[in-house]
């Protein structure tokens, strides 16, 4: 049997946008073949997604070593064809590789010089704020107190309701929880130094610290963000003003100072969240409660507590201002940068948390 060498493809008719879906099933290519003549003296009219799908067609071609060539094309459509094919392109899908121990090493070293170098320039800004900061101190006077008192009440005033139904829920859940293995072993009243200790120590400053992160550390890269991507900040440079004290520094010492009352209101109502459910399961009214969490919660653990809120404050802005001038000159990375403040910064806080609990474990405390 005698191999076929070349086929010819008549093409006819109208070839647009509006009958290529129908008219490309037409063109079928044989098999064992070498070349391909496309004949174009019955074409009516083409326009560029018919030029876009012969151009596709020859690039199939081209990849399995087929030739191929044009006949009878008109000036017009001539003219089509090279201007489609100056600007056309066709990438050829890639290959899959399997899993590969040294891409995976690549990849995990240009992750690791990416951090690092992150953890670098987070440092140096954490200078420049300290810095803003020792300047403000010997001259109060340029500090923006009004800034302050603004950022006070957007980012920590206006968040004590989601703060404050987190930590009921999460006292109600905690109590809940503990309540049906204390009364197993008739030790009910032992809800108390449960809920107590672990609300007041780790729970509410915990929990009031990732809705901080989640709520305040996204709206200052969003803030951060869009002055930068406005020039807001190199016009406020421009005219002298320094960016650090002036954006910065009202948004790090509002939430450093306003954390410890976010803690205390997270620890009250996560308390009561606890006793509310010792009432109802376990039978331990309010006032039994209260005399045993005076008698079972030392005053340390909610020291320790809201000891803890101010780093976590401090940590949460600083991250949140670091990433809102990280922003590049597109909206796209203000969406990526504000979802790395919020994760960075929920890390470093359960992180720092983790890291005062073992310390304070050792110590004694």
């Amino acid at each position: 049997m005698n191999k076929l060498k070349e086929q010819r493809i008549q093409i006819n008719g109208v070839w647009d946008k509006d009958t290529l879906m129908s008219l490309k099933n037409s063109v079928q290519i044989q098999k064992d073949i070498e070349s391909v003549v496309f004949d174009f003296l019955a074409l009516v009219r083409i326009d560029t997604a018919g030029i876009c799908f012969f151009l596709a067609l020859e690039n199939e071609l081209k990849a399995s070593n087929i030739t191929f060539s044009r006949i009878n094309l008109n000036q017009a459509t001539l003219d089509l064809f090279r201007l489609c094919e100056k600007n056309y392109t066709q990438d050829l899908p890639l290959e899959k590789k399997g899993f590969e121990y040294d891409d995976f090493l690549v990849m995990l070293g240009k992750k690791s010089v990416a951090n690092l170098q992150a953890i670098k320039r987070f440092i140096i800004f954490a200078g420049m704020v300290f810095a803003s900061f020792f300047h403000c101190l010997r001259r109060p006077f340029e500090f923006r107190f009004v800034a302050f008192l603004y950022h006070i009440e957007h980012s920590a005033l206006r968040a004590l309701g989601i703060i404050a139904l987190s930590s009921l829920l999460v006292g109600v859940v905690l109590a809940y929880q503990a309540a049906y293995q204390l009364a197993q072993f008739g030790a009910n009243i032992f809800i108390v130094d449960l809920v107590g200790i672990s609300a007041t120590r780790e729970i509410a400053p915990l929990i009031a610290a990732i809705v901080i992160a989640g709520r305040s550390a996204s709206s200052y890269t969003a803030q951060i963000g869009v002055m930068k991507i406005t020039d807001e900040i190199n016009a406020m440079n421009t005219m002298g003003f320094d960016s650090a004290r002036f954006i910065i520094l009202p948004r790090v010492v509002a939430l450093t100072l306003s954390m410890p009352l976010i803690v205390i209101v997270a620890d009250f109502v996560s308390i009561l969240g606890g006793m509310v459910i010792a009432d109802l399961n376990l039978g331990i009214n309010y006032i039994e409660f209260i005399r045993r969490f005076k008698e079972a919660v030392e005053i340390k653990h909610i020291i320790i507590g809201v000891a803890k809120a101010p780093m976590f404050g401090f940590l949460i802005a600083l991250i949140a201002c670091f990433r809102g001038f990280e922003v590049k000159n597109t909206t796209e990375s203000i969406g990526i940068y504000t979802t790395k403040s919020v994760v960075n910064a929920i890390f470093w806080v359960i992180a720092l948390d983790a890291i005062f609990s073992v310390f304070l474990t050792q110590a004694g405390i």
